[in-house]
């Protein structure tokens, strides 16, 4: 009797794991693209149905605490304090950024899934790729200091991407252009007048940012195409 239901058990695992693939199948497949900024930053999620592209969702996402003193520039605040305390700072602003990351990222997917689409991946704007020297040395340079926050915000948001199982691609900016006209090809033209139009039919905001943005998910999408 109890190999029976053994079977049983395994022959309905294996019914609701079809069922499971034909659904998410059945999805329409989205990417998401952010450019941060120094607390904040403008996300696009992106779908491509034969060429017609669409935004599901766009807003500015925050992730820092209101009201924490130099949450927004930790760097900033950290080069008034000694290294061991600057050090912890940081430390202790990057978890509070990522956990609030976490927390964006899996509303935005839940949402997206709850609309039947899947996400396969994201896309977040790089700026020069430099590796940075060791906080000592951050903080002596105010050239520096911003870059570091930069991708401080980056990182944060990649990081929670990847805690949900959502892999993450960067593109530096300066080679976006090159990174869409590889993806798209003789397509490049009109997929850019799409971007360009979606403004009048969204209605501000649809800045840079969320062009950047819905431009770089597109070409996650059309990777993993």
């Amino acid at each position: 009797m109890a190999r029976r239901c053994g079977r049983k058990s395994s022959a309905m695992g294996y019914d609701l794991a079809v069922v499971h693939r034909r659904h998410t199948s059945d999805m329409k497949r989205a990417a998401i693209g952010v450019r941060m900024h120094s607390g904040w930053g403008a996300l696009v999620a992106v779908a491509n149905n034969a060429g017609v592209v669409e935004v599901i969702e766009r807003r500015r996402i925050a992730i820092t605490t209101g009201g924490t003193p130099g949450a927004k520039q930790p760097y900033h605040f950290a080069e008034n304090l000694e290294l061991p305390d600057a050090e912890n700072f940081v430390g202790s602003c990057f978890a509070d950024s990522s956990c609030l990351a976490l927390a964006v990222v899996r509303e935005v997917l839940g949402k997206l899934r709850g609309c039947q689409y899947r996400v396969v991946g994201s896309a977040v704007l790089l700026a020069s790729g430099r590796p940075l020297p060791p906080l000592s040395k951050i903080l002596e340079s105010h050239a520096l200091i911003h870059a570091a926050e930069g991708q401080f915000f980056r990182e944060a948001f990649s990081k929670a991407c990847e805690a949900l199982h959502l892999s993450v691609t960067g593109f530096r900016e300066r080679d976006l252009d090159e990174c869409v006209q590889t993806a798209f090809g003789s397509r490049t033209t009109r997929i850019r007048q799409q971007i360009a139009a979606l403004g009048r039919s969204l209605g501000p905001p649809w800045t840079k940012d969320h062009k950047s943005a819905a431009l770089a998910g597109l070409v996650v999408l059309a990777r993993r195409a």
